[in-house]
């Protein structure tokens, strides 16, 4: 119980200020960079393509709707190669993880690009099915797990808060859709059936130390890296046993295969300075 109470403590802090290394002040008078107009960027018409102002501004594609080019197995014994099942790309273009038992990364295996990332913006489109259950990963070395379950890495989470068990579990809903899995929860409005099963847009934006995770549009999860903040609420997770979690200075984006089908498109990156 003790735990737990600390736990929700520092979220309410950390929820209520920016943590910003340099001021150490409140949110409002952080100089932070606005990532909203990124998060308002309009999609190409065409599915998993990029507009000229995107191939303008460096964005670039981690998925071409067709091939799984770019893509490889986060297990380390099949890395270079990508997983022989477990995932497809249907006819128009939807790179998805096959429906297994729920296991967490047990059919297929979670799939990582095959370069590794320092500071970007990264937008993924993705559908849900009921129930599902799977995540977008960054920051991921995939040599931390090499045994059962899922490649250790932060997590976008992307969950089915009504019907998946996991929204209720973790500290004060840390574990539900978009959060910052076990570690933050997203401050995001509830969404209504329709929007559930269709198509959402999650942005994650990696800045030095400062880490932004986005959904259709609205700003969810602010956090930094490398803080007093950020170890305490690595040490009340369940990632407190692995090195220096969270604090590399590259790594994978990883799409998480956790027995539940879900479908991605217009995977996108933009690196920074």
């Amino acid at each position: 119980m003790k735990r737990a109470l600390l736990a929700i403590a520092l979220i309410a802090i950390l929820t209520s200020s920016c943590n910003c290394p340099k001021c150490k002040k409140a949110e409002a008078c952080c100089e932070k960079p606005d990532w909203a107009g990124y998060a308002a960027m309009e999609a190409a018409a065409e599915p998993n393509t990029l507009t000229e102002a995107e191939k303008a501004d460096g964005w670039k594609l981690l998925f071409d709707g067709k091939t799984t080019e770019g893509w490889q197995s986060a297990k380390p014994v099949n890395m270079g190669r990508f997983p022989e099942g477990g995932w497809g790309i249907t006819d128009d273009g939807l790179l998805y993880v096959f429906a297994g038992d729920g296991a967490e990364s047990a059919n297929g295996g979670d799939i990582i690009t095959k370069d590794k990332y320092r500071n970007f913006v990264l937008k993924v489109d993705f559908k849900m099915t009921e129930g599902a259950n799977s995540g977008i990963k960054y920051f991921v070395d995939p040599f931390l797990n090499t045994g059962a379950g899922s490649a250790i890495g932060c997590e976008f989470q992307i969950l089915d808060d009504d019907n998946h068990p996991d929204a209720k579990l973790g500290v004060n809903g840390n574990r539900t859709l978009a959060s910052l899995y076990d570690l933050i929860p997203s401050k995001h409005a509830p969404l209504s059936q329709e929007a559930k099963y269709g198509w959402n847009t999650a942005m994650i934006v990696v800045d030095g130390k400062h880490v932004e995770h986005w959904l259709n549009g609205e700003k969810v999860v602010e956090y930094e890296r490398g803080t007093q903040m950020w170890d305490a609420f690595v040490d009340y997770s369940k990632y407190r046993d692995w090195p220096d979690f969270g604090n590399y200075e590259e790594g994978y984006i990883l799409l998480q295969d956790h027995g539940h089908q879900v479908f991605f498109k217009n995977i996108k990156i933009k690196e920074l300075q």
